[in-house]
């Protein structure tokens, strides 16, 4: 008996601490998605430090890298392009003040495939296009990787029409670093 007590104490411990490191109910809008809506969940600081500045235009260049663990979910990177989007309008930065580039290769290349394609590789619809497409609405570039392509044994015409085909990653990134583009990686 005592050992049962014992097991489930410890049970009741770490349910509470994977409890505390989960993602909270959201009832009340704590997290929200005010301009791409659904995706790039935010919390927003009004009096947080660091905040952009509604005058200012910023240029970033995403290198989105990372693929996804399970090919019916959107990829991380680029809902991480989504919630930049939406922390820099909470701020009170228009759109039209964003010159965001999201370029994917490596393990993200999957992400740009047209959705018949996506199914024969993944046998599930691409949930990364409706993402690219309410991007593109708010003024994203997404490209992918031309050499990424060809590595992963795509063809050309398989990448969606929302998404611009760049000779390279590598190219994209530092002819945009050139251009005074800061770089995130993802």
């Amino acid at each position: 008996m005592k050992k049962i007590k014992t097991f489930l104490a410890t049970a009741l411990v770490a349910l509470a601490s994977v409890s505390a490191h989960a993602a909270p109910a959201d009832p009340a809008g704590f997290w929200t998605t005010p301009t791409i809506q659904g995706y790039g969940n935010i919390h927003y600081l009004p009096d947080g430090a660091f905040k952009p500045q509604p005058g200012h235009t910023y240029k970033v260049v995403f290198a989105m890298t990372q693929g996804t663990a399970k090919p019916d979910k959107v990829n991380p990177a680029l809902d991480h392009v989504a919630r930049t989007v939406n922390l820099y309008v909470a701020a009170g930065v228009p759109l039209g003040k964003l010159k965001f580039v999201a370029v994917a290769y490596g393990a993200a290349t999957p992400l740009a495939l047209d959705d018949a394609h996506y199914r024969s590789a993944y046998g599930v619809p691409n949930p990364n296009l409706p993402l690219i497409a309410e991007l593109k609405k708010a003024g994203v570039t997404i490209a992918e990787c031309g050499q990424a392509v060809a590595e992963h044994h795509f063809q050309y015409g398989w990448i969606d029409p929302d998404v611009t085909l760049a000779l390279s990653g590598l190219t994209t990134v530092t002819t945009l670093e050139q251009q005074g583009y800061a770089l995130m990686p993802l």
